[in-house]
């Protein structure tokens, strides 16, 4: 029999079917009307659950290896290659918190969750008093959206695949959730399927896989808010929005990988994180490519997943045991757009690269974040850094792409210096991040023998370029740095080493 917390929110939800328009006048978070989140459109069915979850899984059910939902099982699941020889990604955060545009994505939890003064003091000096969170939803209008510029602007950063924000924290779905009435994109603001319209553009155009993130938790929704009160011991907020959400998703835009974030605390019992996994890699329409993350409940980051995230900006600096991705932003202080930023904000051109290569030569993948304007816009810096990207992986991808971590990842006398390795080990690549005096570059991992081979990329490659044995390493004699096509970092090309 249905709780009776249930039954009274279901049959609430019901009749909230009314204006948008007419709901933005409130301003009390604690209060549905805040923002219009109804979980579903159609509650003339007697059992929600099987409504909203069973008849959204597709059953495909044609495989010979079938995973059961405990993470024993689900941790045994080869990754897909594609991700591991892909090295780098572009994450988009994008939603109605880019029409502030002020300190943060979580502008609205910062504003009425934890009323932080300097953002009490932002709204009280541009808004008129009563001015709801809802209202910003309208001016979020993304007239400049164009998913093959975006598309365009991607495929020449050198990212391999792309991951976009489903729906944060703040609940605002960025496809015409039918769990999310009125308060996604197609109901409220573009007015079209932002996360269809840009699919459609990467796989079109582009060579590059198509992922989309997802926030479990919403910070002001009544049912999460009300399972939060019961310690979590009621799952409705799960039942009804969360799980029915990721079930469309998949079905609808078949994501290679879905991204999830925000457990709040929550352990992934609640969440029913195993179930909705198993699914994906038995029997959803993209079970085979399909890789997912490790924010799937409070204590399973770091511990399980197809590749660990850990923690926002994470780069241990040395070679883990499975399979990382470093996610960070190119605004260090915020993910998605803010007019308030400086330019000291932002991570230059050097420093992306750098984090690239320590990335990539410590098995990670590099996940880096741009935070779209509220009407469709990519800002000029962040493309500036895509393509620059993108200029020096012309020329170096090499050293990145479907490489795998050499026996050292940092070089024991030169500490600007990462190491990858060819697949089949005959080559390694010294990335060396600083040019060096007078042009002479030290290295102490490679062991060299008569058979050894060095190359600069860059400069020409069938040239071999002056090398001595000398204790304890061996010293390489560069060219003019002017003579070399790539900027910001260079590779050395190391062939028939003996380690």
């Amino acid at each position: 029999m249905m709780q009776l917390p249930l039954a009274i929110a279901l049959v609430f939800l019901s009749l909230v079917q009314v204006n948008f328009a007419g709901l933005v006048e409130s301003n009390d978070v604690d209060s549905y009307f805040d923002v219009v989140v109804v979980p579903f459109k159609d509650t003339s069915h007697s059992n929600p659950q099987t409504n909203n979850i069973e008849l959204q899984k597709s059953s495909v059910q044609n495989k010979a290896q079938r995973y059961t939902p405990d993470w024993t099982s689900l941790d045994s699941r080869p990754l897909p290659s594609w991700y591991d020889e892909a090295k780098f990604g572009i994450f988009v955060h994008w939603g109605v918190f880019s029409v502030p545009a002020y300190g943060s994505e979580w502008f609205w939890w910062y504003w009425k969750g934890a009323k932080k003064p300097e953002y009490e003091e932002f709204m009280k000096s541009n808004y008129p008093p009563g001015f709801s969170y809802a209202e910003f939803a309208p001016k979020f209008t993304a007239e400049f959206y164009d998913p093959l510029e975006w598309a365009e602007i991607f495929k020449n950063s050198g990212a391999r695949y792309v991951v976009l924000t489903s729906k944060h924290h703040e609940g605002y779905t960025l496809w015409p959730s039918k769990y999310s009435w009125n308060w996604n994109a197609m109901d409220v603001g573009p007015k079209r399927d932002l996360v269809g319209d840009l699919a459609e553009a990467i796989r079109n155009s582009t060579d590059l896989k198509f992922g989309l993130y997802h926030s479990l938790f919403e910070w002001f929704h009544p049912l999460y808010q009300q399972d939060e009160k019961n310690n979590f011991t009621t799952r409705d907020f799960v039942e009804l929005k969360t799980l029915p959400e990721l079930y469309e998703i998949v079905n609808k835009y078949k994501p290679s990988i879905v991204w999830s974030d925000g457990d709040q605390g929550a352990n992934d019992v609640y969440w029913n994180s195993t179930d909705f996994i198993a699914w994906l890699y038995n029997d959803s329409p993209v079970q085979e490519e399909v890789v997912v993350n490790d924010r799937w409940g409070s204590g399973v980051a770091c511990h399980h997943g197809g590749f660990y995230t850990c923690d926002d900006r994470f780069n241990p600096g040395k070679l883990l045991p499975h399979k990382w991705e470093n996610c960070l932003t190119i605004d260090k202080n915020s993910w998605g757009y803010r007019r308030n930023a400086r330019l000291s904000d932002f991570l230059s051109t050097h420093e992306l690269i750098k984090e690239l290569a320590s990335t990539v030569s410590c098995g990670g993948n590099m996940l880096l974040n741009v935070g779209p304007t509220h009407d469709g816009l990519i800002a000029p810096i962040f493309e500036e850094r895509l393509r620059q990207m993108g200029d020096w992986l012309k020329i170096n991808g090499e050293a990145i792409y479907s490489t795998v971590p050499w026996t050292y990842q940092n070089d024991t006398l030169t500490p600007d210096v990462w190491y990858t390795s060819s697949k089949d080990g005959k080559t390694v690549y010294a990335i060396v991040l600083v040019w060096p005096q007078s042009n002479v570059l030290n290295l102490g991992a490679p062991e060299v023998s008569s058979h050894t081979n060095i190359t600069l990329i860059g400069y020409d490659k069938d040239v071999d370029i002056d090398w001595v044995v000398s204790p304890p390493g061996i010293q390489i004699t560069l060219p003019a740095k002017s003579e070399v096509s790539s900027d910001w970092a260079w590779v050395v090309r190391l062939g028939n080493l003996v380690n």
